[in-house]
């Protein structure tokens, strides 16, 4: 974890750290203030601590950027940061979403990342009426629970699934593959679909427990081993993915791990060390962060001292998609939700619409495959088919 961001405070690992001073008053000269657009707050709901911290981190630095750039344009603090930390546990995730609805400064959430702790987490926000966009949470059934402030800024598993198995088909060539999971409600769902688009290609499956939680994988490696497999599809998170690989490799195997967006994050290599690490595929519903448009590479790197990480460029659009909403006047959550519901915004990793499901509308849906390299990070390798 680069960062750790937030506390454990009452067990929650939860509370709001609030960026910038008081909201814009009335003497700052904006037109703003004037008409009541500044003064509120936007959140960021997610894992900024815990095992797969880094992905949550990724994301928040990518909202909280694009605010920083926007209350600088303005001359003061218009809206604030919130922070939010679930931890990216579903157990924590409620407890911390209550403590987020009692804001009523807070117009809108950018998160919550995961599925798991979205399934956990969005029933709450629902109830309040405060829009959500997570950048990255792709478990199918997130959008089938007629939630109205549900919306989902990139494909769901039902394009990441059959884009990783059709890679491993048709590019790949692999006859055998293996399928694994750590039954998160993003590990189960994304591995399930990867294993209908194989097929017969399947020749074993297992499961694991979630990142964090098991540290031993040599009962699934002698599985792997054993199977003839020359792919490991895993589908979980990127710390037990490079222990797996760790393993697999000192195991002699000489196949290919491969996995979702989960396992795209350098902690996959530190985990597995970068030499193992090397050649593990990934597959993201996402653009490669370097190729993201105007200066927000350059940005990035000067605010944070890092290279934008996965799904910083999609949370950076989230944020600007609620700050063009509240420019316009939409300083209510019941507003911002109806502006969400009918907005198609150029952003700078993608265009966003949103069907009434809240799912990405399928004329922006994209997939991308991405490679570890010998520095222990993901190179873009190419776009993928969804069918």
């Amino acid at each position: 974890m680069r960062q750790v961001l937030a506390r454990a405070i009452g067990g929650l690992a939860v509370i709001g750290l609030i960026a910038g001073a008081a909201a814009c008053n009335s003497d700052s000269g904006s037109d703003d203030t004037a008409s009541g657009n500044c003064g509120y707050k936007l959140a960021f709901f997610g894992a900024l601590t815990g095992s797969s911290a880094n992905l949550g981190v990724n994301i928040e630095q990518g909202f909280e950027l694009a605010i920083n750039q926007y209350n600088e344009k303005k001359g003061s603090t218009c809206i604030e940061v919130a922070k939010f930390d679930s931890q990216g546990e579903p157990g924590v995730a409620p407890g911390v979403a209550r403590n987020l609805v009692a804001d009523k400064k807070i117009l809108g959430i950018v998160g919550p990342p995961f599925s798991g702790e979205s399934e956990a987490a969005d029933p709450i926000f629902e109830a309040a009426g405060i829009p959500t966009v997570t950048p990255s949470a792709t478990r199918v059934s997130l959008s089938a629970n007629g939630w109205k402030t549900f919306h989902r800024a990139v494909a769901n598993d039902d394009a990441q699934g059959p884009a990783a198995g059709n890679y491993i088909k048709n590019v790949m060539k692999a006859e055998k593959v293996f399928v694994a999971n750590d039954q998160s409600a993003y590990g189960a769902g994304l591995s399930e679909v990867v294993e209908k688009t194989l097929g017969s290609a399947v020749v074993a499956k297992d499961k694991t427990e979630a990142d964090g939680k098991q540290t031993d994988f040599s009962a699934l490696v002698q599985k792997v081993v054993s199977s003839q497999a020359t792919v490991l599809f895993y589908g979980g998170y990127y710390q037990n993915a490079g222990l797996i690989r760790k393993a697999l490799t000192t195991a002699g195997w000489k196949g290919t791990l491969v996995g979702g967006d989960g396992m795209k994050d350098p902690g996959l290599a530190k985990a597995a060390g970068n030499a193992a690490a090397v050649g593990t595929i990934t597959t993201c519903p996402c653009s490669p962060p370097e190729k993201a448009g105007g200066t927000f590479v350059t940005d990035y790197k000067a605010k944070w001292n890092v290279d934008a990480g996965t799904y910083s460029d999609v949370a950076f659009d989230a944020a600007n998609m609620f700050l063009q909403g509240i420019d316009a006047g939409n300083t209510t959550p019941e507003k911002l939700n109806t502006y969400l519901s009918t907005v198609e915004y150029k952003g700078i990793a993608n265009t966003y619409k949103f069907t009434d499901k809240g799912e990405l509308d399928p004329n922006y849906i994209k997939v991308w495959t991405f490679k570890f390299d010998a520095t222990g990070n993901t190179i873009a390798d190419q776009e993928v088919p969804t069918a």
